[in-house]
């Protein structure tokens, strides 16, 4: 069984340390400790969006100095994210509504 907080196809890459909302706790990850919070960055149908993810995944792995050295470090220990968020917060859905219009207008003008 897949479960939804594992498919990596839809885990967010660009994201922000968050604060947790008020009311909410925090779960274990599958290494058994505590989250962190973040929020999505990316300007996609998630903008906005905050969720938990292992305190323990590398969001930016080393840098290889050529393409034979892999760089030394631990995979992450494990994939976890579970959303906190079920739907975007006015100011995303705002940005994206003014990117829109912006992009529209650009075309307009060529």
């Amino acid at each position: 069984m897949n479960l939804p907080c594992s498919d990596q196809s839809i885990r967010p890459r660009k994201m922000k340390s968050a604060s947790l909302p008020r009311g909410v706790e925090v779960p274990r990850c599958w290494c058994g400790d505590l989250c962190k919070v973040k929020e999505v960055t990316d300007f996609s149908d998630c903008l906005g969006i905050k969720f938990f993810m292992c305190a323990n995944y590398e969001e930016d792995s080393p840098v290889a100095p050529s393409p034979y050295i892999r760089p030394p470090y631990p995979p992450p220990l494990c994939m976890y994210y579970r959303w906190i968020d079920t739907e975007m917060p006015n100011w995303a859905v705002t940005e994206i509504r003014e990117r829109g219009r912006h992009a529209w207008a650009s075309l307009d003008a060529e």
